[in-house]
């Protein structure tokens, strides 16, 4: 399945673009994997290394990992740079669905 079609789910969709040299990238993942678990299937959480994606990197013009984006039906709902902490991501996510 590409990129676009995973995006333009009706279910919101949150990327994190992310690298396995980033030690930053690295502290995300067990975040990630608690907000799932919290959230469950209200949203699809997929990870996408930009070193082995750079087109699609470049297309969201991600200039810094870890990157987190929102989608909902191929749409940006919200976007941020950095380490987000899991109470943060559940308030987001719950705030835009």
């Amino acid at each position: 399945m590409k990129f676009s079609e995973i995006i333009a789910d009706k279910k919101p969709v949150l990327v994190d673009f992310f690298a396995e040299w980033c030690g930053p990238c690295k502290t995300m993942a067990p975040i990630l994997k608690e907000v799932k678990d919290t959230v469950g299937d209200s949203i699809t959480i997929i990870k996408l290394d930009v070193d082995k994606n750079p087109k699609v990197a470049s297309a969201y013009q991600i200039q810094s990992i870890p990157t987190l984006i929102l989608f909902k039906e191929g749409n940006i709902m919200w976007r941020k740079m950095g380490i987000v902490s899991k109470s943060n991501l559940i308030q987001l996510i719950q705030q835009h669905f």
